[in-house]
């Protein structure tokens, strides 16, 4: 089974009192020390988050106890109509604000993922506005090649880096630029996600396809939509899921 704990430093259960450090490090992460107790899995199959306006404060805090990473995938949904920059999703460490980074471009049919110091722009993608798009990102470091899905069609693999990924601090709705509370409203998502899942090694082909097509597919191991901890600040709605 998935291990969807919270990590021993969000913990409470042994002191009515978070220390001075432990307070530091959630408000970074716009989370209230007192919220932590009301903290459990969700299963969100079904429901989407909404980001109704460009912010530098709407997000969704996702909750994972893994930190150390040599392998990632992490697929998603989402529906917007910006034109502009965006960012999809973002994974910091305490000195790398830019971990693990989809991000869409302003330039139509560009997608770009990150990794630490490494880039990759993914051109000649189908994509268009006002509609459901599902996207899969993939990197390993034994090959430091990165790769794009988008809605079941792969890219060209490219290469961003080398090094294990360390960290766990995961963001919807805006980008880390820094560690802790660094956002940029013109790059902040408007629309909505939905399916979020990630695992700490590479998936197939053809279980990416089996998540594009919604069939059944095996739930991420480092997040699951299907159990989920996450908290949310600013103005983000939890709702029922739309359909195109």
């Amino acid at each position: 089974m998935p291990d969807h704990r919270l990590p021993a430093e969000f913990s409470t259960a042994n002191s009515t009192q978070p220390n001075a450090p432990l307070e530091d490090l959630l408000k970074r992460c716009d989370i209230n020390p007192s919220s932590l107790e009301t903290l459990a899995l969700v299963n969100l199959s079904g429901k989407m988050f909404t980001f109704p306006k460009e912010t530098n404060t709407a997000q969704v805090s996702l909750m994972t106890s893994r930190e150390t990473f040599t392998a990632i995938t992490v697929c998603l949904r989402f529906f917007t109509d910006l034109r502009r920059n965006h960012i999809l999703f973002s994974l910091a460490t305490p000195t790398k604000g830019d971990a693990f980074v989809l991000f869409k471009r302003t330039a139509a049919g560009e997608l770009e993922q990150r990794s630490k110091h490494g880039v990759a722009i993914f051109d000649g993608q189908d994509y268009t506005l006002n509609t459901w798009h599902s996207i899969c990102a993939t990197w390993a470091s034994e090959t430091g090649l990165g790769q794009l899905w988008l809605d079941g069609k792969p890219s060209t693999r490219k290469f961003l880096q080398s090094e294990a990924i360390k960290g766990k601090t995961i963001i919807l709705g805006q980008e880390l630029f820094k560690f802790g509370r660094f956002f940029a409203r013109q790059q902040s998502f408007v629309g909505m996600l939905t399916d979020v899942h990630m695992w700490d090694n590479l998936r197939s082909p053809y279980e990416i396809q089996r998540y594009t097509n919604q069939t059944n597919f095996t739930p991420g191991n480092v997040l699951s939509w299907r159990a989920l901890n996450y908290q949310t600040s600013g103005q983000v709605l939890l709702e029922n899921k739309q359909s195109n």
